[in-house]
């Protein structure tokens, strides 16, 4: 039996210390790679991160004929010569936002093949809004087992009213509206600072779109776009995370190029759960300051506290004294990181859409798995307080979102490395243990290594 397995292996070492400059959006930068397919000329992308989302969604837009490099965060593109408006399903369930070509391409190409939204595990992404708002302009749907397709021989603007707020419908239908004839107008639009970021790139290529950053965003329609350089906002949702690694290790840690104002909710939180915080001009620095007290929190779309938070705070809320409610209320079933947090004596408890999490006075180190970017966080940040070695498979989770995740923590102090034992035969290269834990994780099971059960 041939494995490709690699895993994260931690030991703890004490608490961080340090300064790092935050990486550019993940959410944000797939965005802007799929919204250059409506420029009329080059575009610039500058602040990219170098993660694997980033490259599976440049191979996606060069699928439909348009140039793509990457290099030094810098992406730039040239979609002059487009041709092929199909993103195969096999392609689409790689990334979750090949969704975002239906409204970057039906303008111009009046047919749109995609396949059924991937990404991470954790739960249902429902695409119910992004239909009712590219219907609301003119396209009619197709749907197929594994692909759907939408048509339109013209896009019209229109109101469009979303039952819900979503941010990736709201960026689909700007990116759909932006050639579209007349004027759209989206009520109960996503406020998150990846849609001011999307529509700010936009009107640098000639678009016409006001009110991005409320929940009313007017779009007016020209007839064609040119290029632009443009740079991609910092991430958020790693800022608030490495924020969280100074609490749980007991240590201090400074972000440079962190935005305050896209932190406000998850700065409020770590200040009320005991960190200190210190805002500057362009850096964000959070400390231990003495002891972690229990919180309850509650997710919500932007400006409340973002789910993608919510795993990393679970494990920071584990170093709290007392006992915290963290409720779900964005993805309901985003709780993968509880069992796995257990596996490291944790013991939370789950009911609906709500984990009881007690502080524990130390966690132990295991084998885990992440099943997503921000589980992966998560467990990272608990096996840096745990006492023991801790490995973390599904490290490949974690490099969709995070760039350089072992040199960044190795920066602040941590002892970190990527082990792994590529298309070994039968576990070559590896111990017995080892390899019976790396074929249980890649099967998605927990094993048993020695006399300690994982």
């Amino acid at each position: 039996m041939k494995i490709n397995m690699r895993w994260l292996e931690i030991n703890p070492r004490g608490p961080l210390d340090g300064t790092l400059r935050v990486q550019g959006s993940k959410n944000s930068s797939l965005a802007l790679i799929v919204a250059g397919c409506l420029a009329g000329g080059d575009v610039v992308i500058e602040n990219v991160p170098d993660i694997s989302d980033i490259h599976v969604t440049s191979e996606l837009l060069r699928s439909t004929g348009a140039e793509v490099s990457f290099s030094n965060n810098t992406l730039c593109i040239d979609p002059t010569q487009i041709c092929n408006s199909i993103i195969s399903p096999d392609s689409s369930q790689c990334v979750r936002v090949a969704y975002y070509f239906l409204g970057a391409l039906l303008a111009r190409h009046k047919r749109v093949a995609v396949g059924y939204p991937g990404g991470d595990r954790i739960g249902p992404r429902p695409i119910d809004q992004h239909i009712k708002g590219l219907k609301a302009l003119g396209a009619e749907f197709t749907f197929y087992n594994d692909y759907y397709v939408a048509t339109a021989d013209r896009l019209v603007g229109g109101d469009v009213y979303f039952d819900v707020i979503t941010c990736g419908a709201t960026i689909n239908i700007m990116l759909a509206a932006v050639l579209a004839q007349g004027r759209t107008v989206i009520h109960n639009a996503a406020r998150d600072p990846e849609v001011v970021d999307v529509a700010v790139f936009l009107n640098k290529m000639g678009a016409y779109i006001t009110g991005a950053g409320t929940d009313t965003i007017k779009i007016r329609g020209v007839a064609a776009l040119g290029g632009c350089v443009h740079q991609c906002i910092p991430d958020r949702i790693m800022s608030g995370a490495l924020l969280m690694a100074a609490g749980i290790t007991h240590g201090g840690v400074k972000l440079v190029g962190a935005e305050v104002n896209h932190l406000g909710a998850c700065l409020d939180k770590l200040r009320e759960i005991g960190l200190s915080i210190t805002q500057g001009e362009d850096a964000i620095s959070a400390g231990y300051d003495g002891g972690l007290r229990a919180t309850n929190l509650t997710t919500g779309m932007y400006p409340m506290f973002a789910t993608d938070f919510q795993q990393p705070a679970t494990a920071l809320l584990l170093s709290a004294e007392g006992r915290s409610m963290v409720t779900e209320l964005v993805y309901p079933h985003r709780f993968s990181h509880c069992h796995e947090l257990n596996l490291m004596g944790a013991g939370i408890r789950m009911r609906h859409n709500t984990a009881y999490i007690n502080g524990v006075k130390t966690l132990r180190g295991a084998d885990v798995t992440a099943t997503d970017i921000r589980s992966g966080m998560a467990l990272i940040l608990a096996a840096l307080s745990a006492e023991g070695r801790s490995r973390i498979f599904g490290v490949e989770h974690i490099e969709r979102g995070f760039e350089n995740v072992v040199g960044s923590f190795r920066s602040l102090g941590a002892d970190i490395r990527v082990v792994g034992a590529p298309d070994a035969e039968d576990g070559a290269d590896m111990d017995g243990a080892d390899a019976d834990a790396a074929a249980g994780a890649a099967d998605g099971a927990h094993v048993t290594v020695g006399s300690f059960a994982v």
